[in-house]
């Protein structure tokens, strides 16, 4: 029997170590196929420009989280034939399967908005999503005498929908210790009504932000960007504009989902939420951002869907029904400046509460707080990142989300 692979990231990662551990090797054969042979921690992007990481804390070779009796092929996947369960490759190697993981995430495409990637990119105009534009903006910041920064999110969904708020607070903090923080007016340019998706978590991102002098413009739709005059043009032509501008690009799922048939208008795959199986095949699941899944495209979501998707792979495999049911459960720690962090926990149903996690009343950690221990959360990730999660070992939080802990008497207002 054969388990394909597609994606070597996060979510492909730890279901090829969580399933070669349960699968007899004589009777299972698992490939994981991805064109690219480094892992990049992409959440490590975000410090780079204000020089926190350097490039050996965000890179690492694949190969080094692969377990032994996994085969890695370094391919280009020209599409997938479903209908014949088949993954036909560049090379043209046609690769048969019995079971397939969709764990092909999801990339930027700057040239989707216009003006985004003309003159003005990588010189005035910088994402931190690609590890090139991250050491650019770098660069940029190092020599930058001030003027107005705006960051800007292009549409939903995206990778890490709290990176861009991160970024404005981090920068905020970069610019204070440069001792020009009075020369850079910060802006925070979203599509949503506000700094989160939903009111509390809102309400409490919007105040600090206020707190650091930083601007919201919400619901903003970007247009295009007028490189000559520097300014974001919304669909109904407000203007913001700016002397250094990052951006959010588009995201979209990898171009071979187009190709082979199986995807949405932006390229990610009709998924069943609970049980992440695809809608239109029994035998392909679909792990992490390339799903169409009504929460974050975020590296948790991969993390606990992980948990749900081995439970009913093994369930099915074994002609049992799949009753491990995801509940959309998400779980991020937000980058505030100096030395303070906050953290959110929600899942499809419940947003994010105010509370203590993941031990009620004990914590350590403070939800919708800013707090130096939440800050140490994050910093403490990347090395379980590393060593715990992507080599598919148990990690101490459910992945179920837990109401212990959560103040609930916030949903009733």
């Amino acid at each position: 029997m054969k388990i394909i692979i597609l994606g070597g990231g996060t979510a492909g990662t730890i279901m090829a170590n969580k399933l070669r551990k349960a699968l007899d090797r004589e009777e299972w054969d698992i490939t994981v196929i991805d064109k690219n042979k480094t892992h990049y921690y992409q959440p490590g992007f975000l410090f780079i420009p204000f020089g926190i990481y350097n490039k050996h804390d965000v890179i690492k070779p694949k190969g080094d989280f692969f377990p032994a009796g996994v085969k890695v092929l370094y391919e280009n996947v020209d599409k997938i034939a479903c209908d014949k369960n088949q993954v036909l490759l560049e090379n043209g190697q046609v690769m048969a399967y019995d079971y397939l993981i969709i764990a092909t995430g999801t990339q930027v495409f700057p040239e989707e908005t216009p003006g985004m990637k003309e003159k003005l990119w990588h010189k005035s105009i910088f994402d931190f999503y690609t590890i090139e534009l991250s050491f650019a903006l770098q660069k940029f910041f190092k020599s930058w005498e001030g003027g107005k920064l705006v960051m800007a999110i292009t549409e939903l969904p995206y990778k890490c929908p709290v990176a861009p708020i991160e970024f404005v607070c981090l920068a905020e903090e970069y610019f204070a210790k440069k001792g020009m923080r009075d020369k850079v007016d910060i802006t925070y340019v979203t599509p949503l009504p506000g700094a989160f998706t939903k009111p509390v978590a809102t309400k409490m991102l919007s105040d600090l932000m206020h707190e650091k002098n930083i601007n919201i413009v919400p619901d903003f739709y970007i247009e295009r960007i007028d490189n000559e005059r520097k300014v974001l043009v919304s669909y109904d032509e407000q203007e913001v504009p700016f002397d250094a501008l990052t951006v959010v690009p588009v995201n979209m799922g990898n171009p071979m989902i187009e190709r082979s048939g199986i995807g949405d208008d932006l390229n990610f795959v009709p998924t069943n939420k609970h049980t992440l199986q695809s809608e239109a095949f029994e035998n392909v699941f679909v792990l992490g951002d390339a799903a169409n899944l009504p929460t974050s495209k975020a590296g948790s979501v991969a993390h606990f869907a992980s948990e749900i998707l081995f439970e009913n792979i093994m369930n099915h495999i074994e002609g049992r029904p799949m009753t491990a049911r995801f509940d959309g459960h998400a779980n991020c720690y937000i980058e505030t400046g100096y030395g303070k962090g906050a953290l959110i926990d929600f899942n499809y149903d419940t947003e994010p509460l105010p509370g203590t996690f993941p031990l009620p009343g004990i914590g350590p950690f403070g939800l919708l707080k800013n707090t130096k221990m939440n800050h140490y959360g994050k910093i403490i990730f990347r090395w379980m990142y590393w060593h715990i999660l992507l080599r598919g070992k148990e990690m101490p939080i459910e992945a179920d989300m837990n109401m212990a802990g959560k103040n609930s008497a916030y949903l009733e207002k």
